[in-house]
């Protein structure tokens, strides 16, 4: 019999996806739910329509009592513990009476290259453009007019939280990529905060960061329950009570990190969707550099990470291109198909993609130094078009500029032993290990629940405020739940390795035609 009291739900809501997921005591995946959104790039800026929030919740929240019905033959009425996850950084300014003030900025917006390189040499420590202290000091600095009614700001992870809770709080991965955090205080940089609040004061910003931001917390710590009220946003069919406690939101990031088990030094992970990033777990802050952002892991050490903001959307519109003529044909393809197909295809292509070249740049990229996105295929003269050769170069293109961002890692002295990987990048066969362990000269280790991403992650985050007295929550992932994982793991041969990285050093010379796209296109 399974005690609903002993498993938890962790809910993620993604750049393409808001997933829901239940585990069960064993930490094993039980029952799923689903939504699909996407970001709309709308006068110029990337953005959420917040209004779908509810009614993404809602849709997946039903798919998983659904799911569970069916598979127990029970009504799903409550659970241990319940976490949230959510896209990072941005920036989500609200009034005192909860009002958005402008429309929801993602991390896909590269609008804010002034502020933060400012900021970074005010500091001392990278401030990406995508942090939401970037945002809020551009703001202040364009002299938008709401800035002075700003009551709370926070992350998505941290707004759906307060929608079902009433808490102000954030895991602390998340939030520093609001603010950068002192992993030795657990807060935010003391010293940071006193050089921002003297810089904004030229510009009539008075109100303290710490007043208006989330409150910071590890793993572990109480971060409310959910009301009856935010249990009706969940399930406003009432069958799901409120009372419940939820572990501190958190973002893709650190749940990137807890489903792949890359929380101990030298270790990293992977995670591949609409965006890529690289994180590696290290015992001191490295070198500054504009490419390597440090963040704090959910119980407090330092990470580096590398971001590339454009994955899988253009391999994703290529494959509906692909799915659009079999339509056209009269042939039927489930989608799992289609992809297995077309990326088993490109487990066959010219290492280096012969004289095929994508740069599948949607938006704008700091590896590329580049403020707008513009997708382009570039052939040479002699290049031999092939579907398997088209794929892989596809495939290639998101990894190429995370290649330059993992080198940074190692002129800096940041050891990469291993790497772990998960998201849908790495969800359909070997190619996508394959071409990760090539790009980053290092093994690449999927496990069996790769495909369930972050929503895994935070349910994870959940099931620990049930251990926090008992042991370390490294202690927690690599005794209790990864101890017995299935893990597959891919070594790049050397020719693989050679091959790539003639792609790479292609990419890195053709970068003059992607400024000249964009700045002779609108």
């Amino acid at each position: 019999m399974l005690d609903l009291k002993e498993t938890v739900i962790g809910i993620e809501l993604g750049s393409t996806r808001i997933k829901a997921v239940l585990l069960d005591r064993d930490h094993l995946p039980i029952a799923s739910g689903g939504y699909k959104w996407e970001s709309k790039l709308i006068h110029g800026v990337w953005t959420y329509d917040l209004g779908l929030v509810k009614e993404g919740l809602q849709t997946c929240f039903a798919e998983l009592k659904a799911d569970f019905y069916a598979k127990y033959g029970r009504k799903l009425t409550e659970t241990g513990c319940l976490g949230i996850s959510a896209m990072m950084h941005g920036f989500l300014p609200f009034d005192a009476d909860g009002n958005l003030l402008t429309p929801f900025r993602t991390w896909r917006n590269m609008m804010t290259k002034e502020a933060s390189e400012e900021l970074s040499e005010l500091f001392g420590f990278t401030v990406p453009q995508r942090w939401s202290v970037a945002f809020l000091y551009d703001a202040i600095k364009k002299g938008e007019p709401y800035i002075g009614r700003i009551d709370y700001m926070t992350t998505l992870s941290g707004y759906v939280h307060y929608l079902l809770s009433g808490r102000r709080v954030l895991g602390l991965c998340d939030a520093s990529g609001m603010f950068p955090i002192d992993t030795e205080t657990q807060y935010y940089d003391q010293s940071m905060l006193g050089k921002f609040a003297k810089l904004t004061e030229k510009y009539g910003f008075t109100q303290k960061v710490t007043d208006i931001f989330p409150l910071p917390l590890a793993c572990g710590k109480d971060a409310g329950i959910l009301t009856d009220e935010g249990a009706l946003i969940l399930d406003p069919t009432g069958e799901f009570g409120g009372g419940l406690r939820m572990c501190p939101p958190e973002g893709d990031c650190a749940t990137g990190m807890v489903a792949t088990n890359s929380v101990r030094e030298k270790i990293g992970n992977v995670s591949g969707g609409t965006s890529i990033f690289a994180t590696v777990i290290v015992k001191e802050k490295p070198v500054t550099d504009p490419l390597l952002n440090v963040l704090a892991t959910p119980s407090g050490n330092n990470a580096v990470m590398v971001n590339v903001n454009s994955c899988s959307t253009e391999i994703d519109r290529w494959v509906g291109i692909f799915r659009q003529f079999a339509d056209l044909l009269g042939v039927e393809l489930t989608t799992d198909r289609l992809y297995s197909t077309l990326f088993t295809a490109a487990e066959n292509g010219k290492k280096d993609c012969g004289g095929l070249l994508s740069m599948g740049y949607v938006a704008g990229e700091p590896a590329a130094d580049t403020s707008e996105g513009r997708s382009l295929i570039v052939e040479e003269q002699d290049s031999e078009l092939e579907i398997s050769t088209f794929m892989r170069s596809l495939l290639c293109s998101p990894l190429s500029l995370l290649k330059v961002g993992l080198n940074k890692m190692r002129e800096n002295g940041i050891v990469i032993e291993k790497l772990y990987a998960h998201g849908g990048y790495f969800k359909t066969g070997d190619i996508g290990k394959m071409l990760m362990s090539a790009a980053a000269e290092a093994p690449v280790t999927t496990m069996k629940t790769a495909g369930e991403g972050g929503a895994y992650g935070i349910a994870l985050l959940a099931a620990y405020m049930k251990h926090k007295d008992l042991k370390s929550f490294e202690d927690f992932l690599e005794e209790d739940v990864f101890s017995k994982a299935e893990m597959n793991t891919y070594t790049a041969s050397k020719e693989e390795i050679d091959g790539f990285n003639a792609y790479y050093a292609k990419m890195r010379r053709a970068l003059p035609v992607e400024y000249s796209a964009i700045a002779n296109t609108d």
